[in-house]
C-alpha cells in the first residue's frame, strides 16, 4: 500500500503481542479488550499454548491481539515450543505490551523477559509496560515498580491496570488504537478471533480439565476436536478426544463411575454453546497416547512448531 493511498484511508490495523510470565493476566486482558471469551483463563500457569488472536475494534482501528504463551524457563519440548511461540508472536507484532503483576513486582522471570526484549529490540521499538493487578498494592509501591521497570528498559509508555476489574483497560486500548499502523482491516468487523471454532471449542474443554484436575496432569493432556457436524436444527454435534500420557491419567480424567468426565462435559458444553450462540452436543473420549508430547501432529493441532521444541545444538 502506498503512502498516498494510506493518507486517504481512515482505517488503522495492526498486531499487538501480549507477553509476560505465566499467570500475569494476559488472557484476562485479552478477553476484556475483545469483550468475549476467546482465550482460556485459569488459576494454573502455562494455560495458553497457542497464539490465539482476539480482534478488538476501537473507532477506526482494528487491534489484533496475539495472546502468547507465558514466557518461563522451559524444561520439556512442549515448554520450549511454547516459549518460542511467545517470542515469535512478539517479533511479528507492531506493538508489544509487557504485563507485570504489581503484587509480584520485578521478579527474576520478569527481568529475564526484559533482557529478552533488550536482545530482540535494542532500539526500544513500540513496547508498552502494563502493570496489572494494581488493586493489590499501595500507590507508592506502584510508582516505585514503574520507575524500576523503566530504568531496566525504555518502554514507550506505562499503564496501570486491573485486567480483571477493567481499571485502566480503556486507556490502554485507546492508545493501542492510535498506535497501530494506518491500513485496511485484516478481518470483518464482527469477527473476534481467527482460530477455527473447533480449536476454540477444544481449548474450552481443556480449560475445564485444567480447573478440575490438579498438579502436573493438565500439562500431560491435550484436547482435539475430532469431528464437527452442523445439525439441521442449527445445533452442532462435536466429538472431542482427550489425549493423556498414561493409563493412570485416564482413570483420573474419567473419575469414579465417570463422574469427573461427566462434570467436565457439562461445563464445557455450556460454555461452547454460549460461545457459538447455539446448542452444542458434546461427546468426549479419553485415549492414552504415551508419546503424544513427542508427536508433531499434536503440536500442529495446537498451533505450535514441533521443531521449536528441539534442544539447542
Amino acid at each position: 500500500m502506498t503512502e498516498e493511498h494510506l493518507a486517504e484511508t481512515p482505517h488503522r490495523a495492526g498486531f499487538v503481542a501480549l507477553i509476560g510470565e505465566p499467570n500475569a493476566g494476559k488472557s484476562t486482558l485479552l478477553n476484556k479488550m475483545v469483550g468475549a471469551k476467546v482465550s482460556i483463563v485459569t488459576h494454573k500457569v502455562q494455560t495458553t499454548r497457542t497464539r490465539i488472536r482476539g480482534v478488538a475494534m476501537h473507532g477506526p482501528a482494528q487491534i489484533v491481539f496475539v495472546d502468547t504463551p507465558g514466557i518461563f524457563r522451559p524444561r520439556r519440548r512442549l515448554d520450549r515450543s511454547m516459549v518460542a511461540a511467545a517470542w515469535g508472536g512478539a517479533a511479528d507484532a507492531d506493538v508489544i505490551v509487557l504485563l507485570i503483576e504489581a503484587n509480584r513486582g520485578l521478579t527474576e522471570g520478569a527481568k529475564a523477559i526484559i533482557d529478552g526484549l533488550k536482545d530482540r529490540f535494542p532500539s526500544g521499538g513500540q513496547v508498552a509496560l502494563a502493570i496489572n493487578k494494581i488493586d493489590k498494592v499501595k500507590a507508592e509501591t506502584l510508582l516505585h515498580l514503574a520507575e524500576e521497570c523503566n530504568i531496566a528498559f525504555p518502554f514507550t509508555t506505562t499503564f496501570m491496570i486491573s485486567a480483571e476489574r477493567g481499571h485502566g483497560v480503556d486507556k490502554l486500548k485507546a492508545w493501542l488504537g492510535e498506535t497501530v499502523p494506518a491500513g485496511h482491516w485484516f478481518y470483518p468487523e464482527d469477527q473476534i478471533a481467527d482460530l477455527p471454532e473447533r480449536q476454540i471449542a477444544a481449548e474450552m474443554t481443556r480449560e475445564k480439565l485444567t480447573l478440575r484436575l490438579h498438579e502436573e496432569l493438565p500439562y500431560q493432556l491435550t484436547v482435539e476436536t475430532e469431528n464437527w457436524e452442523d445439525q439441521p436444527d442449527g445445533s452442532a454435534k462435536i466429538s472431542q478426544i482427550i489425549y493423556v500420557a498414561r493409563d493412570g491419567h485416564k482413570g483420573i480424567v474419567l473419575g469414579n463411575k465417570g463422574e469427573t468426565i461427566k462434570a467436565i462435559g457439562i461445563a464445557a458444553r455450556a460454555e461452547i454453546s454460549a460461545f457459538l450462540g447455539r446448542t452444542a452436543h458434546l461427546f468426549l473420549e479419553v485415549k492414552v497416547r504415551p508419546n503424544w508430547l513427542e508427536e508433531p501432529e499434536r503440536y500442529t493441532e495446537m498451533g505450535l512448531d514441533f521443531k521449536d521444541g528441539n534442544l539447542p545444538s
